[in-house]
């Protein structure tokens, strides 16, 4: 069950895609309700085309910025100023948001530290300071629904191997950590301490290595002991060079 946590969802339509809201929506629905769902930009802008029509089927209320200068982005500021005045409202548990732009890395610090989770979504070209900010970061490309996969410009990437995984160092070590700060005498650990542990200490998601459950990655390493217990019910891992 996801928690009830009540989420503000914030899209910077400038520079990220209309096609994967479906997918955003549908990973935002396992963390609680999102119940304030604002769409930034200037909707003159024949570029945004796209999301005007995904606007009203997802009730996705659009927040019009003009352009007052030429090369200026207006839109990343009237976000942010959205963000905080949401955030003193306290009418919210959790933001998400949907950019590509790195500018955006002091808010979601600023957000932090008043105790909500910063659920981040944007395109693979996400510069790696905001990726890191959010907690999880999924990139969108990894998001597209099959009915529009014909329109994407980028190829949905495969679900990522044994050897693929084992070769990420960074993702071994996360996982490897978090097995042995969770696990219990006998070098045990619950999958859900494991992933708790995980979320609250990296913006790492199962999507963006192709897989929709932390267990099945896990497995996938063949690096850990797999224990189904309580009927099945209940996965525990143990590192296997313990």
């Amino acid at each position: 069950m996801p928690e009830s946590k009540r989420i503000a969802l914030l899209i910077d339509c400038d520079n990220v895609s209309h096609h994967s809201i479906e997918g955003v929506l549908e990973e935002l629905a396992k963390y609680g309700v999102v119940n304030v769902r604002h769409a930034h930009g200037d909707w003159k802008n024949p570029s945004l085309a796209g999301w005007t029509s995904r606007l009203h089927p997802h009730a996705i209320r659009p927040m019009q910025q003009f352009a007052y200068t030429k090369g200026k982005n207006a839109t990343d500021s009237a976000m942010i100023i959205d963000a905080m005045d949401l955030l003193y409202s306290k009418n919210i548990d959790a933001f998400a948001l949907m950019t590509s732009d790195s500018d955006f890395t002091p808010l979601v610090l600023r957000i932090h530290e008043s105790g909500m989770p910063v659920y981040g979504f944007g395109a693979m070209k996400t510069p790696k300071p905001f990726v890191d900010a959010c907690s999880p970061f999924i990139y969108t490309e990894n998001l597209v629904l099959e009915e529009d996969d014909k329109s994407k410009t980028d190829s949905k990437p495969e679900k990522q191997g044994r050897n693929k995984l084992r070769g990420d160092t960074a993702l071994i070590k996360l996982l490897r950590t978090a097995v042995e700060q969770t696990s219990d005498d006998d070098n045990w650990a619950q999958l859900g301490s494991v992933g708790s542990y995980i979320s609250n200490n990296s913006s790492f998601s199962t999507i963006n290595y192709g897989y929709k459950k932390l267990g099945d990655l896990i497995k996938a390493t063949e690096l850990f002991e797999v224990e189904m217990r309580n009927s099945g019910t209940s996965m525990c891992i143990k590192d296997t060079r313990k």
